[in-house]
């Protein structure tokens, strides 16, 4: 087979990207492609066989429950408290709107598990706020879409469901390891909105801090929904149910209390929650399925192992390789989306990760968090063009706002690699070191 037959499909993937094609669509066709050119090995069913393969995972089921759990939420005035919470806590402080909006995506991480959902919501409700009180756009779009990837590293994350699931990694261990990165991420991006808001002179939304009473009675309103990533650790770490069934735990957990708890729920807005999680779970499993024919054409012509073999020829120190892999990642972030990079480039990775003898655990939240800062980064950053397009920013404008805050996010990416211990302390702690949940 010549050089240009093998590459041509990548190639065809490359330059529907560079159409503006959808990555799924993008994906879907290139492996079509490549079962048309090899209709004389394998028979051109095999693409939708394939297709269909890449949704047989018992660990996918999490996914839409938990998507489905995270509709339930929004519809049930959630937001509406965890932000008064937020306000509570951070309120009394210089560019105050911005620092709710990193509290909050803290406070709904474990409740939307999509940071599109979390960034999409944050520009909607605090970056309108934000602007309308003398905030400049940009910076409103810039600190909605980066607060906002703190929703893929606290439980329950999709990302981390679907870095499970093809990396064969505990989604147990995955959830408790990306509790300590999720919140040193967010402090990181409190002190970096900090330093810019004193030197704009943003001001506090309230005059004074609050006082125990009124911290008391936020923490209270909002405690249903504070408890849920407690319910996903301890139920699992207990064996009282497994990753995947704590998606229908929760389902059940939210509806009761949006409908018993805050009674703010209706029987007859089912319907319309049920539609709204089935088109966003379709959203991510059609990807899937396309990425799963996609990576059958990887394999087929053994690009894992090429790349691996390469990567492996650099350097043989383990730290030093998973650093080569970011700046690899860095890279291929600016041109494709984040999701998509997950999931073609998860089992081209592996080979080299299980060479190196990296955790996988260490490596999936490493993965994670670079993919999903890949989601600000021009010029495909998919947080950044939902909170782009919903306070009207120009990418230009967004570019040059979005450089402190990606210095940040990079330093504690290096952090994060170089420092295992910060993302496997706790998973070790509560699991065990072999253990597998």
């Amino acid at each position: 087979m010549s050089s240009l037959h093998l590459w041509l499909p990548a190639i065809l993937m490359l330059a529907l990207l560079a159409l503006q094609t959808p990555i799924t669509w993008a994906m879907a066709i290139a492996a079509l492609g490549f079962f048309v050119l090899n209709m004389g090995e394998m028979p051109l069913a095999n693409f939708a066989q394939q297709m269909a393969e890449g949704t047989e995972s018992v660990s996918l089921l999490a996914l839409p429950l938990f998507v489905l759990a995270g509709c339930i939420m929004n519809a049930s005035g959630i937001t509406r408290r965890l932000l008064n919470l937020a306000e509570v806590l951070v309120g009394h402080m210089t560019g105050a709107l911005a620092q709710m909006c990193t509290v909050l995506a803290t406070l709904l991480g474990g409740l939307t598990a999509s940071a599109n959902a979390d960034a999409a919501m944050l520009a909607k409700t605090i970056g309108t706020q934000m602007v309308a009180r003398g905030y400049s756009a940009p910076f409103a779009a810039v600190i909605t879409s980066s607060a906002a990837i703190i929703t893929a590293l606290i439980p329950p994350s999709i990302g981390l469901i679907i870095y499970g699931f093809l990396a064969e990694a505990s989604i147990g261990r995955l959830f408790a390891a990306g509790i300590v990165p999720g919140l040193l991420l967010a402090v990181a991006l409190m002190l970096t909105t900090h330093v810019l808001a004193i030197k704009r002179k943003y001001k506090p939304q309230r005059a004074t801090r609050a006082n125990a009473r009124e911290l008391g009675q936020a923490l209270v309103d909002g405690l249903w929904a504070l408890s849920i990533p407690v319910v996903i650790i301890v139920g699992t770490r207990y064996g009282i149910f497994t990753t995947t069934e704590s998606g229908a735990i929760v389902v059940l957990y939210v509806l009761a209390v949006a409908i018993f708890g805050y009674r703010e729920m209706k029987f007859r807005q089912l319907p319309e929650v049920l539609a709204e999680s089935v088109r966003d779970s379709a959203s991510v499993m059609m990807m899937i399925c396309a990425a799963s024919a996609f990576g059958f054409y990887l394999s087929w012509e053994q690009v894992p192992q090429a790349m691996s073999g390469w990567l492996a020829g650099t350097t043989t120190d383990p730290i030093l390789l998973l650093l080569l892999i970011n700046l690899m990642l860095i890279v291929l972030g600016t041109a494709i989306e984040g999701s998509a990079a997950l999931i073609i480039l998860t089992p081209m990775l592996l080979p080299l990760i299980d060479g190196a003898h990296i955790d996988k655990v260490h490596f999936g939240i490493v993965l994670i968090t670079n993919l999903t800062i890949a989601g600000i980064t021009p010029p495909v950053g998919g947080l950044m063009y939902i909170s782009s397009q919903t306070l009207k920013v120009r990418m230009g404008d967004y570019a040059r706002e979005v450089v402190p805050y990606l210095a940040v996010m990079m330093g504690l990416l290096v952090i994060l690699s170089v420092f295992p211990r910060i993302s496997l302390w706790l998973p070790n702690l509560l699991y065990g070191t072999g253990a597998v949940q």
